[in-house]
């Protein structure tokens, strides 16, 4: 979900509910204790120079019990984070704390709350560090169809 996507959503709704990955939900006390800009600058396995940014929110859940981030709150820290750190309309990745250390996820909507979805790793230079590329498994064509020839 890029930036101005949420933007769209929390001026449509009543209130923000997110979801991890297992279906549990991060409580409804959680607070955005901070946005950011991350940018990123590597070289993948291949040699090529490569440059990311994400725009950063960290969520955080105390033991505040009473208060709840409203969507116009969320939307002003937003606005404000936009001017202070000149953010473009980057995709977002959200930090929230697992069970040892901070997990990082991807965001999307379903209509209804925001999700927390699983980021892998992946090479990004599969053609030029050695690892070869799948191949599909050919099934031979067999006049007779037996048990285990793989044809049924």
């Amino acid at each position: 979900m890029r930036l101005s996507e949420i933007k769209q959503i929390l001026d449509q709704v009543d209130q923000i509910q997110f979801v991890l990955p297992s279906g549990e939900k991060v409580p409804a006390h959680f607070h955005v204790t901070e946005i950011g800009k991350v940018d990123k600058q590597f070289i993948d396995c291949g040699g090529t120079l490569r440059r990311e940014t994400v725009i950063n929110f960290q969520l955080w859940n105390a033991n505040d019990y009473d208060h709840r981030l409203h969507p116009e709150k969320l939307s002003h820290i937003i606005s404000l984070s936009e001017k202070t750190l000149i953010l473009s309309d980057a995709e977002i990745e959200v930090e929230y704390q697992g069970d040892e250390t901070i997990n990082k996820y991807g965001l999307e909507y379903d209509g209804k709350s925001f999700l927390l979805t699983s980021k892998q790793t992946d090479c990004l230079a599969k053609d030029k560090c050695g690892i070869p590329q799948e191949k599909l498994q050919v099934v031979q064509e067999s006049s007779c169809c037996t048990p285990g020839s793989g044809c049924c």
